[in-house]
């Protein structure tokens, strides 16, 4: 049968199956919600209805053969990929199976530093080495930036065994490196390109967009589809190039991927992909417009800044996603995350994320002008109730690491815990980081230096949300013995 964009094969089976009435004796228990009627209540029985099992009908996930594989084909059609696959456990297991993919025990992988700890948890259980690319950094902003090309080069030549590159394409605040160039010097020394592509669905169907991961010419991308394209939280898409094997791949995801795939998250990639495809161009030239109207407004307060294409440097800022509402707060002497808690507690607005100098506003396709008023009328009220001088504010969000041991190696060995500030110059076995964005600010097998317990304490006082060490005070740190 010829697919074209206009179908969607998961969805119209479902629609069918809700049709035929049959009688369930499967999983899951609730039995289209006649066992929970509080759940069904709540979620609807439409929704409730379809959360079903694999079946003939239905197809699977682990091994699609039927309406799945076709909704990945015109998936992969859409994204201008060879293969994509449906991943319902977020885009976490889409950068694992890149990486799982490229690389095992003792290769090695040549990455930024201010990666998404489900890059370094990957390399945690495949074993693989990092090697380093130290961002630049904004020192105004305080952020860090993307892969200067020439540092990329340098890694490269001074790791000539290394098995990928692997590129955050665009950061959590809308910074872009030379995609194309860094696919074209690694594939000329042999080594895959990996884009953690989480924040850049738009990318496909915008005009005056950054590149693309699949246009660059990279070997796998991760996109969180549930981001900017529209689909459920958690469910993402890995899409894959001409020269990467799509039945290895598939056994790469099997490895950690649930059996019991939900189809309410396949369903809604199937949904999301038609309607980018079909009107992806329309939709993100409203997000681009509105993005734009609140960069102007936000600018005009006095005091932040809302940064977009002016930043561009040719390099290590090559582009920049115009769709990112990144708000720099230091100018009214407020961190990002106390400006974040200020706009949650009194003025109900819920922004992505806050960090120690600036708040994203995300903007997507569900987004409303009038809402963007709402959003620059409490920034300007804050501005002018809570505005104090910037001193004793840290500026720098991002700290080089002094990597000791590889992520697998300091995870797995012999650690004890000690008080935070007893820790200085011990080596970590866990993670510290703020989430949102996961970040981590320090990694299994990273040395514990006084600026890196400065930044924890700081972030600690003024209320970031801290992750990922056993202690969840983080009063204590696992080091190694």
């Amino acid at each position: 049968m010829q697919l074209d964009q206009t179908q969607a094969p998961l969805y119209e089976a479902l629609q069918r199956f809700k049709k035929m009435r049959v009688v369930p004796f499967d999983v899951p228990g609730h039995k289209r919600g006649r066992g929970n009627p509080e759940l069904l209540n709540f979620l609807g029985k439409d929704c409730v209805g379809i959360d079903v099992n694999s079946m003939k009908p239905l197809d699977n996930l682990c091994h699609p053969v039927s309406v799945i594989r076709d909704a990945e084909a015109l998936a992969a059609d859409a994204f201008h990929a060879a293969h994509a696959f449906f991943l319902v456990n977020g885009t976490t297991s889409a950068v694992q199976s890149m990486i799982l993919t490229a690389c095992k025990r003792g290769d090695k992988i040549i990455l930024p530093r201010n990666v998404h700890r489900s890059s370094i948890n990957a390399l945690v259980l495949c074993g693989a080495i990092p090697i380093y690319v130290n961002p630049e950094v904004n020192h105004q902003l305080g952020i860090a930036l993307g892969m200067s090309v020439k540092q990329v080069e340098k890694a490269i030549h001074e790791n000539p065994d290394a098995k990928a590159v692997f590129v955050n394409n665009p950061t959590y605040y809308g910074i872009c490196s030379d995609l194309t160039a860094i696919v074209k010097l690694a594939h000329a020394h042999g080594m895959m390109v990996l884009v953690d592509e989480a924040h850049g669905t738009h990318f496909y169907f915008g005009r005056r967009m950054p590149v693309s991961a699949m246009e660059a010419g990279a070997d796998m991308a991760a996109v969180s589809m549930h981001k900017s394209g529209g689909s459920l939280t958690q469910s993402s898409l890995l899409l894959i190039g001409p020269n990467v094997s799509p039945g290895y791949v598939n056994q790469i995801i099997n490895l950690t991927q649930t059996t019991s795939a939900s189809y309410l998250l396949m369903v809604s990639l199937d949904i999301s992909r038609r309607n980018l495809a079909l009107s992806g161009r329309e939709i993100f030239r409203k997000v681009q417009d509105l993005a734009q109207y609140g960069r102007e407004e936000i600018n005009r307060i006095g005091g932040y800044y809302a940064y977009s294409e002016e930043l561009i440097n040719g390099d290590s800022i090559f582009d920049f996603d115009t769709t990112k509402l990144s708000i720099y707060t230091l100018g009214i002497g407020l961190a990002g995350i106390e400006v974040y808690d200020i706009l949650r507690d009194e003025y109900d607005i819920q922004v992505e994320f806050g960090d120690l100098g600036n708040i994203l506003a995300y903007i997507s396709m569900g987004d409303r002008v009038q809402d963007l008023e709402r959003l620059v009328s409490a920034l300007s009220e804050i501005a002018r109730r809570y505005r104090r001088e910037k001193t004793g504010l840290l500026t720098q969000e991002y700290l080089p690491p002094q990597v000791v041991l590889s992520p697998q190696e300091a995870f797995y060995a012999d650690k004890i815990s000690l008080p935070l500030m007893e820790t200085k110059g011990r080596v970590c076995s866990e993670f510290v980081m703020c989430y949102p964005p996961g970040i981590p600010i320090l990694a299994p097998g990273e040395r514990i230096t006084e600026d890196i317990l400065q930044y924890i304490c700081y972030a600690k006082e003024k209320g970031c949300s801290m992750t990922g060490p056993e202690d969840p005070k983080v009063d204590h740190l696992n080091v190694i013995e």
